[in-house]
């Protein structure tokens, strides 16, 4: 009786989520026979149902939480990017992140980029990893500049080893900027696999969404490149376009305004002619050594985020993908900062930038729990953890006269990294007053510059 009221509430879970009956099995109790066997009459233990109807509860609780399912019938619903939490004071139409017209003018007048590279470089020293290959985790990678100059200072250190790259990030445009830097890098160091997906924190280190739904709407493509040409491969990353359109696309929850994946996505580029070599690196479907030689995490939340939901939903599933002797690099806006005087010159009393590298470790401990005894935390001394990155200026543009594209540009930097909605920037910009603002902050300084700090968490070797 027990075994066929399970079966029934299993094959109506089935049914309804859209899902093989062997997928579930794998996913509920790790046997994709396991509803076979129990439809040829097989026994259950009351510890086993158990087990299954807790997992039906939990990932029907999972779904429901996500926004509208897909319009094909594929049963995906859409995973809300967990490191997106909006702030409390925030409306929903809050799209900071999505603004692509500040990111890029941020990007390009300021050299934030360089420099956080040069710094995960210096951990290429500090790593110690393990056949088949060196395997990094880049936690949101953005236009890909980082990413690509910390290849090349890998392929430095590390020029005979086989490279495993992981990158997530949710924007499509991201992705395809990063692509288009990564042709040469497949002909300096062939033997690479580079991995691009769109999953969320906790799901994107091992490349398997844990719930059931998003794995079988799991959208795994593999791009083999032929040839041995920087312009043979630039034109088959080309080719991903359409890919890329029908299967990168973003949808907005409702409940709280952020971006979200419509279908989970994985994409898997290798060289052809190095597969044999690489045939114990290249990731499968179905779920992927997590063991992270290096975790890069610049930037990856909103200052304004709650800490416990930084700590837990970020940085600690980060934390868990770390190797043996492997290293997560996190990095995020510090503030104490001409920067921060423009905006605390426009609104008097602002500070987006609540929470500091100490406070950040400790949560990130209490939410590992007794994981966290074989990793070390470390938050280091001002010295070593602060650093600062630059607008960039000439010297005959910071004279009296300051022109009014600097302006607008340092302007946009200040917004930018204080994270500000455009609600408040809308009524903000009603005046030319922040345009003054910031030409005196720029006097006084002789420029613009910001402040970032960062922390380390290590697994331990043994």
């Amino acid at each position: 009786m027990e075994a066929d009221s399970l079966l029934h509430e299993i094959v109506d879970y089935c049914r309804r989520a859209g899902v093989a009956e062997s997928t579930f099995g794998r996913f509920a109790v790790n046997d994709g026979k396991f509803v076979s066997r129990l439809r040829d009459g097989g026994r259950v233990t009351a510890a086993t149902a158990s087990r299954v109807r807790s997992f039906i509860s939990s990932d029907r609780r999972q779904a429901s939480r996500a926004s509208r399912p897909l319009p094909a019938d594929t049963g995906a619903r859409p995973a809300s990017l967990d490191a997106q939490e909006p702030p409390a004071h925030v409306g929903r139409n809050f799209r900071f992140f999505d603004n692509r017209q500040k990111y890029q003018l941020f990007v390009s007048t300021c050299s934030e980029k360089a420099v956080v590279a040069q710094r995960v470089a210096m951990e290429l020293a500090n790593i110690h990893p393990a056949p088949p290959a060196v395997r990094v985790f880049d936690a949101g990678f953005g236009d890909g500049t980082v990413l690509l100059r910390v290849m090349r200072a890998m392929h430095k250190r590390f020029a005979t080893m086989p490279f495993c790259i992981v990158g997530k990030e949710i924007s499509v445009e991201h992705v395809r900027m990063t692509l288009e830097k990564m042709a040469d890098r497949f002909v300096e160091h062939p033997a690479t696999v580079l991995v691009l997906t769109n999953l969320n924190y906790t799901d994107a280190p091992s490349l398997a969404p844990a719930s059931l739904a998003a794995a079988t709407s799991l959208v795994w493509h593999e791009v083999a490149l032929r040839g041995t040409t920087a312009h043979e491969f630039e034109e088959q990353i080309a080719a991903l376009a359409p890919f890329l359109a029908a299967n990168w696309r973003v949808n907005t929850d409702p409940a709280t305004g952020n971006p979200v994946y419509e279908r989970p996505a994985v994409l898997v580029i290798h060289r052809e002619d190095h597969r044999f070599l690489l045939e114990s690196v290249i990731p499968r479907r179905g779920g992927s050594d997590a063991g992270y030689d290096l975790v890069i995490a610049s930037q990856p939340y909103r200052a304004r985020a709650a800490l416990e939901f930084k700590a837990s939903r970020v940085i600690a599933p980060l934390a868990r993908s770390l190797a043996p002797g492997g290293r997560l690099l996190a990095i995020h806006s510090r503030g104490d900062d001409p920067g921060l005087e423009i905006l605390q010159k426009m609104w008097p009393g602002e500070n987006p930038f609540e929470h500091d590298r100490h406070q950040m470790l400790r949560a990130v401990k209490r939410a590992l729990g007794p994981a966290a005894r074989c990793l070390n935390f470390n938050a280091y001394s001002d010295a070593r953890s602060l650093f600062r990155f630059d607008m960039h200026t000439l010297p005959s543009e910071l004279s009296a006269s300051i022109g009014t594209s600097m302006l607008f540009a340092a302007w946009n930097a200040a917004i930018y990294v204080g994270q500000i909605d455009d609600a408040r920037l809308e009524a903000a910009m009603g005046d030319r007053r922040y345009l003054e603002v910031t030409g005196e902050v720029l006097r006084r300084h002789n420029g613009l510059w910001f402040q970032d700090e960062s922390y380390i968490i290590s697994r331990h070797r043994d």
